[in-house]
């Protein structure tokens, strides 16, 4: 997937988050719902015009955020290197968004439902394709597992995120327990994540030491 494809797809991705909220505008309330408990009842709200903007913006911006972050990455080379893996994370990324925003809509047009536990299986999915992505990426200083030992050794980044992709991807797969377990949807979201952020972390450390054994330079 190139640049060219990005942009063609993402574009459809906004066209149709607009296309929806100008469709839903006249019927929903003058402040929507925008955050929600984790057990679906809503705690934040905001008026019904930024309900129907704010993610195709967000959409525009981190599309262009991470098709510019390349250009400025002294290691620009190695993202070539991944490329494809690359864009399709940023093409996801959008979808994703639309999908949030369509169960944001819906849910404030009446369809009563446990938003939380809805956002989940795309959630998963999200974070199962994280680690596809991961599993492919070079070192780099933007997109991947940034330790300082794992930025300082191409053996230690790649390493490392081989089986940060096998975590991702599990992670990814637990998730979705929070949709058949609502009441701890949290536990099924955040423990993975943060179980494997900590974990891969300890190990990038690991392998650097065991590649510099202490007092050799």
């Amino acid at each position: 997937m190139n640049k060219r494809s990005v942009l063609i797809i993402t574009s459809l991705v906004v066209l149709a988050s607009i296309i929806l909220g100008i469709i839903a505008y006249p019927q929903l309330p003058e402040m929507a719902a925008s955050h929600w408990d984790e057990l679906g009842n809503p705690n934040g709200y905001m008026s019904r015009f930024w309900s129907v903007v704010l993610i195709p913006l967000m959409i525009i911006g981190l599309t262009a955020l991470l098709l510019f972050l390349p250009n400025i990455d002294p290691l620009k080379k190695n993202i070539i290197r991944f490329q494809t893996e690359y864009n399709k994370f940023i093409v996801v990324i959008g979808f994703f968004l639309l999908y949030v925003h369509a169960l944001s809509i819906f849910w404030n047009l009446g369809y009563k439902f446990n938003l939380s536990s809805m956002i989940l299986p795309g959630m998963g999915l999200f974070i199962f394709f994280v680690g596809t992505v991961i599993e492919k990426a070079k070192r780099n200083f933007f997109i991947g597992i940034r330790t300082p030992w794992t930025l300082s050794s191409d053996t230690v980044w790649d390493k490392t995120h081989q089986l940060g992709g096998k975590l991702f991807k599990i992670s990814g797969v637990l998730t979705l327990g929070g949709f058949i377990f609502p009441n701890q949807s949290a536990i099924f979201l955040l423990v993975p994540l943060l179980g494997s952020s900590l974990s891969l972390t300890v190990y990038s450390y690991f392998l650097f030491r065991k590649e510099n054994p202490a007092g050799q330079q």
